[in-house]
Formats: structure tokens, sequence, C-alpha cells
């Protein structure tokens, strides 16, 4: 017997991402009724750089406590998304956000080369995130600038690097 999916449109796909990323903005509970959790498919995977990819609710949860753990206030700039339709399950939310890290507060775009911007891809079926893979710089108060020679000079001297497209 197969298994009945439900039709979905790319703005619901897309409704199903923005209840997420809102429940982020809020601060919504990770587990519980209503929570981060109740978005995610059973078997579903999400990635995030520098934990790796988390297989099922539970990892889920491990991974949404450790990353939430780690910030106190984010807030997406809902009016600057850009949206990529596949025509299928899979859509694309890229975007900016701000807020504060427990290493401090970031803002995309100050300075231009910090933390801030994201690019996730989502897939969504019967109104549950499949799959979601994060890819930003997770150093949010951008505080790992040694290891890069052109950021190291300008921020040991206690100059904000400028835009490459500026140099």
């Amino acid at each position: 017997m197969a298994i009945a999916r439900q039709s979905m449109t790319d703005e619901q796909r897309k409704s199903v991402v923005l209840e997420y990323l809102k429940a982020i903005d809020r601060g919504d509970p990770i587990t519980g009724e209503g929570s981060l959790l109740d978005l995610f498919a059973d078997d579903a995977q999400l990635y995030y750089p520098k934990w790796g990819l988390a297989n099922g609710k539970a990892q889920i949860g491990k991974l949404l406590a450790d990353v939430g753990g780690t910030v106190k206030a984010a807030q997406h700039h809902y009016a600057e998304f850009n949206w990529v339709f596949s025509g299928g399950d899979t859509l694309v939310c890229e975007g900016t956000s701000h807020g504060e890290h427990q290493a401090g507060p970031w803002r995309a775009g100050m300075p231009e080369w910090a933390a801030g911007r994201f690019c996730d891809v989502f897939e969504i079926r019967d109104f549950k995130i499949q799959r979601c893979f994060i890819y930003l710089d997770p150093d949010y108060a951008g505080k790992d600038t040694a290891r890069y020679p052109w950021l190291a000079a300008s921020t040991r001297n206690g100059v904000t690097p400028e835009p490459a497209a500026a140099r």
C-alpha cells in the first residue's frame, strides 16, 4: 500500500519556511506543543555549519538547543528575502539577519564581510520540513579574523576592513 502525499504549492512550502524562521525570531521553545520540532518530519535532516548533520527529531532538537544556546536574539529581514523555487519539494531562501550572539551583536553588512547573510535550502513535503541545510558564517560576532590575512591586519590595528569592492 502506497503512502499518500499531500499536494503542496510553492506558496504553501514558503509559508512553512516562514513559520520556521518566525519561530526562531520569536524564540519559540524547541520541544512541546507548538514548538520548532513540530515543523519537522520525524525523519527530517538539519545541517548547520560547525555542528554537522542532525538526523531525526531527537538530533535536530539537540542541534537547535546547542545553537540556540549561543544566540540571545535573532531577527530575519523578511522584506529582503530572495526565494528560489524548484517546481518540486525544494526551495531556497536567501536573506539577511541581525541579532545578539553570546560573543556579541551581528548585523548583515556591518561590516560587509561579517555574519548576517544566509542561504537555506529546504525540502518541504506534507507541510513538514523534510530537509534543511543552512549555509552561513556561524562566527556571528566576527571574532574569527586572525586566520584570514585580509582581515587579520586591519582588525589587529582596530580598523574595520573595507568591502572587497571598495579596495
